[in-house]
């Protein structure tokens, strides 16, 4: 039986005007995912996986190439229907946390189901509290941006990505503002719960970070250069890390 893909992406390629000039941003990408892999994406500056993550994320639509999201074509769809999508079935999470301030926790990780257009009943705040749980801050619901650490905060952020129970997570430089000990536990929450069955795509130039995610895919100028699993990977367990090979 073929194994159903929660991202099949076939001959991607985006190009725009910048001024007198042609960018070609991506040149003919395939990229496939399996529910519960872990990929890195990784390369230098202008290489595309910026714009890779923007496709992927709904967030832009490509000049040719199809891209199926949990067995939905998204060519064709329309503004609406793109928002739905990344509101359901996609979550979230940047460098820079994009939490709002002044706005507790709890209300942080409650801001996405309030732009459920769908016609289910949702206990949001009980929904909230449980993503919150969920990452170990369930006691920090009524603290605001600027009473959390950094790695709060990107906890907090985290929540709020898995609070509408995504298909995907796209997460993009996630630990880039995170010091050496906060990386190793953000990573490790990543790990969890990508072990509860959460596809996770990671934007990452970092090689330690991406030591933790199952495959890696590296790009440079619009192409798939390297797509291969992690050779040696670390396994997160408590304080400590386990290697384990491909």
């Amino acid at each position: 039986m073929e194994q159903h893909l929660v991202i099949e992406a076939q001959k991607l390629t985006k190009i725009y005007a910048s001024g007198a000039n042609e960018v070609r941003a991506l040149q003919g990408v395939d990229l496939h995912a399996a529910p519960g892999e872990m990929l890195a994406i990784m390369g230098a500056s202008g290489s595309g996986k910026s714009m890779l993550m923007n496709i992927l994320g709904c967030l832009d639509v490509p000049t040719a190439g199809s891209y199926r999201l949990d067995g939905t074509e998204v060519a064709g769809l329309d503004r609406n229907a793109l928002a739905d999508i990344r509101n359901r079935r996609i979550g979230f999470v940047f460098q820079g946390y994009n939490l709002l301030p002044r706005t507790s926790a709890l209300e942080n990780v409650e801001l996405p189901l309030l732009y459920d257009r769908s016609d289910r009943r949702l206990d949001t705040q009980a929904l909230a509290a449980a993503s919150l749980e969920r990452v170990g801050l369930g006691d920090r619901r009524h603290h605001e941006p600027n009473e959390l650490s950094g790695g709060q905060q990107q906890r907090v952020a985290i929540a709020r990505a898995l609070v509408t129970q995504p298909a995907i997570l796209l997460a993009d430089e996630p630990t880039g503002n995170l010091d050496s000990r906060t990386t190793f536990e953000v990573m490790t929450l990543f790990q969890k719960i990508n072990a509860q069955g959460v596809t996770i795509l990671m934007v990452t130039h970092e090689n330690d970070v991406a030591s933790f995610c199952k495959r890696v895919i590296e790009l440079r100028d619009g192409s798939v250069i390297r797509d291969e699993p992690v050779s040696e990977r670390r396994i997160a367990a408590d304080d400590a890390c386990t290697w384990e090979a491909a």
